[in-house]
């Protein structure tokens, strides 16, 4: 094949390091893997049998863009009940990559600016790179709090966006009502769109989730069902934000995805229903088992929300000490796939505690061997 076939802006789209990771796992003959951010219980038997039941009541074909009206309606009512917005529209999207797309394609024109917080989602800079943009990245070392105040002095006329994500992906942390307030109301003084991404919203273990959108009624939310319900590989998810940036969003979706599942959005109706503090009083159990594991021999800014942790290589740079836990049968994520630094790496503890008590353990010995040299 030619490489003139393939589109210039290719060259500054790197294959994920997660799913390298993913990849790697499969050779690997009893792997302890922290890599990947896939919860660890699976869908809902109800949510299960409203799918089935889709499925064999023919619910089969598109559905209409913006999402099946049921689904559509009970999200919408709950965003009304929440916020009270004069103008704030639901769509149904696919995942909420599928939405962050659509939102970054909708605002971003060649040249302009998006401003991210570093560490970052890996997709944030990829999508922004698609579409032409330039993603101007905010340091937030060492304890990866959000400071308006850098923000401010980041806009530019250029800057069309800010993507906000809470709780992290890759620290674990929470931003405080303070720093979502300070920021929501910096991105409204100056005409910036800002995007939150909430997919990690009901697992906050320490402090109650706090939406920018709550200060600010142009703030885009996307949030989907992947790691609330266990659906990563049923593609929903929705957004919510000011009805013009919606309609726009649902243009493109008619000419990208077409519309999200539609057996899935039946059954997503279902989820809604369901209970979730089992699960989120898991991995709050879970996140305790890592901070009282890594308390000693790592600086581990605490994490207080999704299921990750983001330690800081008690030696070598993280690349190295990656290379030696994979060596050890441990797969974690070097710090330098979610960030400019590759000083921390990421840890996923959505995983069972027989494998999380191995993981952690193998961690504890690459510290005393720090010591030991």
């Amino acid at each position: 094949m030619d490489d003139r076939w393939i589109a210039e802006r290719m060259s500054r789209i790197d294959a994920s390091g997660i799913r390298k990771a993913f990849e790697m796992a499969k050779a690997m003959k009893n792997p302890i893997n922290f890599s990947i951010g896939l919860p660890d219980f699976d869908v809902a038997d109800p949510v299960k049998e409203a799918a089935y039941e889709a499925i064999r009541a023919g619910r089969n074909q598109y559905s209409v863009t913006q999402g099946v009206p049921e689904l559509r309606s009970k999200i919408q009512e709950a965003v009304d009940a929440t916020f009270h917005h004069a103008d704030r529209q639901v769509m149904v999207t696919s995942g909420t990559a599928g939405g962050l797309l659509l939102a970054v394609s909708a605002v971003v024109d060649p040249g302009d600016e998006v401003i991210v917080f570093d560490p970052y989602f890996v997709m944030y800079n990829h999508q922004v790179t698609l579409v032409g943009g330039k993603t101007v990245l905010i340091d937030t070392y060492p304890d990866f709090r959000i400071r308006a105040e850098d923000v401010a002095q980041a806009i530019t006329p250029k800057t069309k966006a800010v993507i906000v994500n809470s709780p992290v992906n890759p620290t674990g942390v929470v931003a405080t009502a303070e720093e979502m307030q300070k920021l929501a109301l910096l991105c409204k003084e100056k005409n910036v769109l800002l995007i939150s991404d909430e997919v990690y919203r009901a697992f906050c273990f320490d402090r109650p989730f706090s939406t920018p959108a709550e200060w600010n009624e142009d703030v885009l939310v996307v949030d989907a069902f992947s790691k609330s319900y266990g659906m990563t590989g049923w593609r929903l998810g929705f957004a919510h934000g000011p009805t013009r940036l919606i309609q726009e969003m649902a243009k493109l979706q008619q000419f990208s995805f077409v519309c999200a599942p539609t057996p899935f959005q039946h059954a997503g109706v279902k989820a809604l229903d369901q209970d979730l503090t089992p699960h989120v009083e898991a991995y709050r159990r879970k996140r305790d088992l890592v901070v009282a594991a890594l308390s000693e021999g790592y600086d581990l800014p605490y994490p207080e929300g999704a299921f990750y942790a983001f330690p800081r290589a008690p030696w070598g740079t993280a690349s190295e000490f990656v290379a030696e836990a994979i060596r050890r049968e441990l797969l974690i994520i070097p710090g330098n796939v979610f960030s400019r630094r590759d000083t921390h790496f990421r840890i996923s503890y959505a995983v069972g505690d027989d494998t999380l008590k191995r993981g952690l353990e193998v961690l504890r010995d690459l510290a005393r061997h720090c010591e030991r040299s």
